[in-house]
């Protein structure tokens, strides 16, 4: 076989030296028919395979090697010989050849059986409500003017083929428990069994066959839906099939085409995550109820879904699926998370807190109690801050209400933006504010913004009016006496009756009647209950 240097030398000796046949035949040694191949055929490389491959020595071992192949491939993993074995057992019956021609055909042998395993496949039915896929997609869209990865959760019911997706920002555990409660509450409820593939989120080891050491807080969720989860072997993509398919339609289908229909932009464009979400749930719907079923072709997915859905396990209610880290608090009153900072309660600074993380909210607890709580942020280098959190630092350092940062963006109610106007045009007007924005902390933000409208339309604006305003509505009302009117009124008048005295003269009350002067009237106390 020629080398590709040899072929070089050919070409250059015959094209730019320009050298006859026979001269570069005789200085490189080849024949004619190869020099005039190399020129005519224009190639730089060949290649040659031996279509029959000789096998002298092995050729009349090969049934019973096959024999021991196949029937070591049958025995338990520890259990099967290695091929130097087999080729010693071959040889004590009588095999004269070496050992490489037996690896190599075992090699051979065993590639031929891969070949034909991996390009065969057994259907799988399931039962209605048996079971459910799981898998994320990456798909490209513009949030807010922004080119975005999102990430994008599938889940497909295995009976109904019925589909849900929603896009997040991130691929992490909270993430994967707020698509399982959205999945569950879409669909009114979930299976007895969800497949998944070993993603990083739900297994932390992966063993020796279907065994797996699954997340706690993943079996946490699993056990809250009543869901048993099921891991694929890995690299095994075709045993979640059908959301492996939905991940392909639903790019070509939802983001290729919207993209299409809106030609002026090259991706779909949202304004946020929300937004895209909303998108994707009535997309779903629609092509559920307008594609047949890849089975049952006479009836939508729809049709097929609302059949299965009395055999779901019912919807136990939102997972408190958060992902929790511990924390601590700068002196600034901020904690740091996922590259962002946010703020918590001024008396929390100082000690350690924990942050749970949820797929679109920050809470952030210290002994027992929630000391912040944010939307939650994506990017980097953010600083989300709460204003009420900085008004116990206020009360000490009245002069920061004017270059805080937590308080320049501060959207306070008109009423109180009027009331810090007035008041910055007044020696000590910081002070007066600071006071009026603490009580927020104890009366609420719409109590104290009707404080200041009242003090407003009275013509006055300081703090001590606006507090004395809150005093008086804490207070609770003066309490009824029974000198007014009203409490003296009976709530049921007796009425008068003579005919009760008349009853007094009858002949069989002589005995009440001679009882002295008081005896009638006695009588008529005892007979009338007072």
């Amino acid at each position: 076989m020629l080398v590709v240097e040899t072929i070089a030398k050919i070409r250059r000796a015959y094209f730019q030296d320009k050298k006859p046949i026979k001269q570069i035949c005789r200085e490189l040694r080849v024949s004619r028919n190869t020099v005039r191949r190399v020129i005519r055929s224009g190639a730089t490389e060949f290649s040659y395979e031996r279509s029959v491959q000789p096998q002298p020595k092995i050729g009349p071992w090969k049934d019973e090697l096959d024999r021991m192949l196949a029937e070591n491939a049958r025995k338990p993993k520890r259990d099967r010989l290695t091929r130097i074995r087999i080729f010693e057992e071959l040889q004590s019956l009588g095999y004269e050849g070496g050992y490489d021609a037996v690896r190599r055909y075992a090699s051979s042998r065993a590639k031929t059986e891969r070949e034909a395993s991996a390009a065969a496949y057994v259907p799988l039915s399931f039962d209605p409500g048996e079971a459910y896929q799981f898998d994320w997609s990456h798909e490209v869209v513009l949030i807010d003017g922004v080119t975005t990865t999102a990430k994008v959760a599938h889940v497909r019911l295995c009976y109904s083929r019925m589909l849900f997706v929603r896009a997040y920002p991130r691929e992490t555990q909270e993430m994967v428990f707020d698509a399982h409660d959205k999945a569950f509450a879409f669909f009114g409820g979930a299976c007895a069994r969800g497949i998944y593939d070993n993603m990083k989120t739900a297994v932390d080891t992966v063993f020796v066959g279907r065994d797996r050491a699954c997340n706690r807080r993943f079996q946490q969720m699993c056990g809250h839906y009543l869901v048993d989860p099921v891991a694929c072997t890995p690299a095994s993509g075709w045993e979640k099939g059908q959301v492996e398919n939905q991940v392909g339609v639903v790019r070509r289908r939802f983001f290729v085409l919207e993209a299409r229909l809106r030609r002026d932009v090259p991706r779909p464009r949202f304004k946020s995550y929300a937004e895209l979400n909303a998108w994707l749930e009535d997309r779903c719907l629609a092509w559920a109820k307008t594609h047949p079923h890849p089975e049952m072709r006479e009836r939508t997915t729809w049709e097929v879904f609302e059949e299965e859905r009395p055999s779901l396990v019912p919807y136990a209610g939102r997972f408190d699926g958060f992902h929790a880290v511990p924390a601590s608090v700068s002196k600034t009153c901020l904690v740091r998370f996922d590259n962002n900072r946010y703020s918590v309660d001024a008396r929390a600074v100082g000690r350690a807190v924990e942050v749970r993380a949820y797929a679109e909210r920050i809470e952030i607890w210290q002994d027992g109690r929630i000391v912040g709580e944010h939307a939650r942020a994506f990017g980097r280098g953010k600083d989300i801050y709460d204003p009420l959190h900085y008004l116990p630092v206020l009360a000490r350092k009245p002069g920061a209400l004017r270059n805080g940062a937590p308080f320049k963006e501060w959207e306070l109610p008109a009423a109180m933006r009027r009331v810090q106007r007035k008041l910055g045009r007044v020696p000590n007007g910081d002070r007066q504010m600071v006071e009026i924005l603490s009580s927020v902390l104890t009366d609420g933000l719409d109590a104290v913004e009707a404080a200041c409208a009242e003090a407003l339309s009275e013509g006055v604006h300081s703090s001590a009016v606006v507090l004395n305003i809150l005093a008086r509505r804490r207070e609770p009302g003066p309490p009824l006496t029974i000198a007014t009117p009203d409490a003296l009124r009976l709530s049921c008048e007796p009425v008068a009756d003579c005919r009760r005295y008349d009853s007094l003269r009858r002949p069989d009350h002589g005995k009440i009647a001679g009882a002295g002067r008081d005896g009638p009237a006695q009588a008529l106390r005892d007979e009338s209950g007072l």
